[in-house]
């Protein structure tokens, strides 16, 4: 899961999701992950810009990719409790045959407005991948997801720019605590960037 170097085409943050890249067991480490991705990317929105759209790619996915009960439970109280609203539109890419079975037996149990934001598109299907197109222009979107830009993911390259964001991140924070002076029963509010440093630590 990452934050893409690339918008859609109104601008908004676009988060990728690759299921069978995953490379951790770790229940709180995968959480504490997710948390991190979708705040930074909430953080690089643009002004008037509320809404993000996903992209899972699910190429080459198989039941032993699955995600543990227990962790996509919490995924979905953590995105439903905390970030209700924030998703614009998602597109999963070349979804298994079992994705569709389980959507067309679940659906009419989900919010009608969730269900609209769905999307299932197919690298082999024109007309699927015209609906992506429209959200996000083919000429910055990477061609392993069916567009025409040869960029391939680099986990060094993005580390070191997600380090750097980080850094930021608790600059903005740090001056905002000294420009506020925020006291509760009479204590002064821990250094919140110093917090957000080693939160951003365990999560990276």
């Amino acid at each position: 899961m990452y934050k893409a170097n690339f918008r859609d085409r109104e601008g908004r943050t676009v988060i990728i999701m690759r299921p069978t890249k995953e490379n951790s067991t770790s229940h709180d480490g995968q959480i504490r992950f997710l948390v991190y991705v979708l705040e930074n990317a909430i953080l690089d929105q643009r002004e008037g810009q509320e809404k993000m759209v996903w992209l899972i790619d699910f190429t080459g996915w198989t039941m032993a990719h699955a995600t543990p009960i227990k962790t996509a439970r919490e995924c979905t109280s953590i995105l439903q409790n905390h970030y209700p609203e924030r998703l614009a539109i998602a597109f999963l890419l070349n979804p298994p045959k079992v994705f569709e079975a389980f959507y067309r037996a679940v659906k009419y149990f989900l919010d009608p407005r969730s269900i609209e934001k769905l999307n299932f598109v197919y690298l082999k299907d024109e007309e699927s991948m015209k609906v992506l197109y429209k959200c996000i222009d083919p000429v910055v979107l990477p061609v392993e997801f069916g567009g025409k830009n040869s960029v391939v993911y680099n986990h060094e390259d993005y580390s070191k720019l997600m380090l750097q964001e980080d850094i930021e991140t608790s600059s903005f924070w740090e001056d905002d605590a000294k420009t506020v002076n925020h006291a509760i029963n009479g204590t002064l509010v821990p250094d919140v960037a110093s917090q957000l440093s080693r939160i951003a630590a365990k999560a990276s």
